[in-house]
């Protein structure tokens, strides 16, 4: 029978901007059992809002206390009995909360996808009214909340080392993609005995492209169900929801991002249906929709759309 566990936000249950599969495991669960677990937004002192009562102090002691060098707040890794390098992690999104009523929006320097053209730089820290589900600029337009994790991943293959948090890869990481969000399930392949999951980099809502560096960036708790699975054989992230078929791209070209996203649709529709891989190619250009997923974390990614009843 299924356990449900809970991780509370501390220095001990996150690193601070890296992935590692050395990194022991902060906690082991059975396939099927859910996690809920808690992450700090990303970004250093500097992106707390100045009245630091409004901050956590498990929040600022995560300062001191965390291993690495930012941006992003990761919690775990957790180990998932079962799991081997070929195996996929099936990770169900179930539940998201807001730990805050602030977030901050930043432009910071050489970053964001107009690099040269935004040099004022400058940090917003908009108010997230929980109750309404809404957040509030600081020149007063509302906009809806729309929670979910930036990063969301196993640990890499072993031979690569410990990895920085911004790009994301093939083991998932920094996607930045909106539709990961509750009520959608991410396939990830498994390169290491126990898969090693973990999340962080919560948001409150965003754009596709986050075009200036940042979402609303803001504290998340959330819930996870987390399933071994043996008979996927996915070599590289993808999603769905219970409407739509969604794939990934990564790539340092936006090109080549949007190649891998496509290629990977198709894949995925000859897998569900009989179709040839021309007749899933031209289906994808008739039905799917192709997105520019994030366009500043190095690796670019776009992700395709594919509403299931259109198969």
């Amino acid at each position: 029978m299924s356990r449900h566990h809970v991780i509370e936000p501390t220095p001990q249950t996150m690193v601070y901007g890296f992935f590692d599969a050395s990194l022991p495991p902060i906690l082991e669960v059975d396939s099927g059992d859910t996690v809920t677990l808690s992450s700090w937004p990303a970004g250093g002192l500097d992106s707390l809002p100045p009245d630091r009562s409004r901050v956590m102090q498990a929040h600022l002691d995560s300062y001191e206390g965390s291993p690495g060098d930012g941006p992003h707040f990761v919690t775990g890794p957790i180990y998932v009995r079962g799991a081997e390098p070929g195996d996929v992690l099936q990770i169900d999104i179930l539940s998201h909360e807001f730990l805050y009523d602030w977030g901050f929006v930043s432009i910071l320097p050489l970053l964001g996808t107009l690099p040269d053209e935004f040099t004022e730089y400058e940090t917003i820290f908009p108010d997230i009214d929980r109750n309404r589900n809404m957040m509030t600029l600081p020149w007063g337009k509302e906009l809806p909340l729309d929670p979910f994790f930036g990063v969301i991943a196993v640990a890499p293959p072993a031979a690569w080392g410990r990895q920085p948090t911004p790009p994301p890869r093939m083991f998932g990481g920094n996607m930045d993609n909106k539709e990961l969000k509750p009520g959608s399930t991410l396939y990830l392949p498994v390169f290491n005995d126990g898969a090693l999951f973990s999340a962080g980099d919560g948001h409150g809502v965003q754009g596709d492209g986050e075009v200036c560096i940042t979402a609303l960036e803001t504290a998340l708790t959330g819930t996870f169900r987390l399933t071994v699975r043996k008979d996927l054989g996915y070599t590289y992230p993808f999603a769905e929801n219970a409407t739509h078929l969604i794939s990934i791209g990564l790539h340092e070209d936006l090109d080549d991002a949007a190649a891998q996203a496509v290629r990977q649709m198709v894949e995925h529709v000859c897998r569900r249906t009989s179709l040839t891989r021309n007749q899933a190619y031209m289906l994808c250009s008739l039905a799917a929709d192709l997105r520019v997923t994030q366009t500043v974390d190095g690796q670019k990614g776009c992700h395709m759309m594919l509403a299931k009843d259109k198969l």
